[in-house]
């Protein structure tokens, strides 16, 4: 069967989703439109085709057990030099990211892996680029702020094209995965200010 290489990550809702991929791909980020804005809970990781349904299955279970959090973004941040890229920051959300990927990544789970680097939930708008387009990055979305509810998180799978595609989205709370279609973050909720209009 092969291989497939799949993420599992929390999409960034409308209208910031689409707002944070364009200001990506206006910094000059090759990889802006093949990668829905999201926060990362499994890193891409290969894995064999065969796998899938149990992989399925420990997804399913660990959103059953998961209840809707807050998240908050606010400002950005680096990992330069140790990587390049720049992301706007996660100021509330992060603890239950953190526990979230936690259960995903289990040591006796379909999932398991080790990481590159430790675990830092964020929301990356430029990676890999000039540095002085890094910059520009850091500088302009500097004031940047968006908030919502967290009601769920996704399985992607990545096309051989490089493009990310929805697999399923798995609500918290039910068990029950389903296969796109139904809005992953139903209600969008400013607790500061908007984002600011796409130019």
């Amino acid at each position: 069967m092969g291989t497939v290489t799949l993420g599992v990550s929390i999409a960034v809702p409308e209208p910031y989703g689409s707002y944070l991929q364009g200001r990506r791909a206006g910094f000059g980020d090759p990889a802006a439109h093949g990668i829905p804005t999201h926060v990362t809970l499994l890193p891409p990781t290969e894995v064999e085709a065969s796998a899938l349904p149990a992989i399925e299955d420990h997804l399913a279970r660990v959103a059953a057990e998961g209840r809707p959090f807050p998240m908050r973004l606010e400002g950005t941040g680096t990992f330069r030099p140790l990587s390049p890229v720049v992301f706007v920051r996660i100021v509330e959300g992060v603890d239950e990211c953190a526990a979230l990927q936690d259960r995903i990544r289990e040591s006796s789970g379909p999932c398991a892996r080790e990481l590159q680097f430790p675990y830092h939930p964020h929301v990356t708008v430029a990676h890999g680029i000039d540095e002085e387009a890094m910059d520009r990055a850091f500088a302009e979305l500097k004031d940047y702020a968006a908030a919502w509810t967290i009601t769920g998180f996704a399985l992607y799978e990545q096309g051989a094209d490089g493009v990310w595609r929805l697999d399923r989205e798995y609500p918290f709370g039910t068990g029950e995965p389903t296969d796109g279609g139904t809005p992953m973050v139903p209600r969008q909720v400013d607790l500061s200010r908007p984002a600011a209009p796409s130019c």
